[in-house]
């Protein structure tokens, strides 16, 4: 049995930005399930987003029809990316927030990077990016990125999630 000294101590700087880089990972497999549904709505390959990401190091190279030799590379800068912005939404979220304002701040965060991923920095850095994704359905998929990001917490040990009070005995 533990004593009320070790129940719901904060989690430490480490084992919080290890749960937002599993949530972070989480995310981006239904953002990236999201955009390969999406691209077979549109009559492309599922891994269309994944490609068109590799072009940052292959150029046009990259653009195929299906799995290529270079989509994993793509994989990669999406896996880099979100899961470290996972882990530094879960140090930088306050833990005074609700559910929902957690999911609202992910969302927020989410949106923001799309907007400073695809649409500022695409310009420059990744133009073919910025020239060829769908916008509706990346945005949309950076939404459900902030959705399952916020649930965080979840990813932390047993001991550092909240616990709900205790019942008040008057339920009869």
């Amino acid at each position: 049995m533990m004593d009320d000294t070790t129940q719901n101590q904060p989690p430490g700087a480490l084992v919080t930005f290890l749960a937002g880089l599993q949530a972070g990972m989480m995310a981006l497999i239904v953002m990236l399930g999201w955009l390969g549904v999406s691209a077979w709505w549109q009559r492309h390959t599922f891994w269309t987003a994944a490609n068109q990401m590799a072009t940052v190091f292959h150029g046009g190279d990259a653009i195929v029809s299906g799995f290529g030799r270079n989509t994993p590379s793509g994989l990669a800068v999406y896996v880099l990316s979100y899961c470290l912005l996972g882990g530094a939404f879960a140090l930088a979220a306050p833990r005074r927030l609700t559910p929902a304002g957690m999911m609202l701040g992910g969302v927020l965060l989410a949106v923001g990077w799309y907007w400073l991923w695809f649409r500022m920095l695409g310009q420059r850095v990744m133009p073919l990016v910025w020239l060829l994704h769908a916008e509706r359905p990346m945005a949309f998929g950076h939404v459900l990125y902030g959705v399952m990001l916020a649930r965080f917490p979840v990813y932390l040990p047993v001991e550092c999630q909240p616990t709900p009070p205790p019942p008040d005995g008057s339920g009869s």
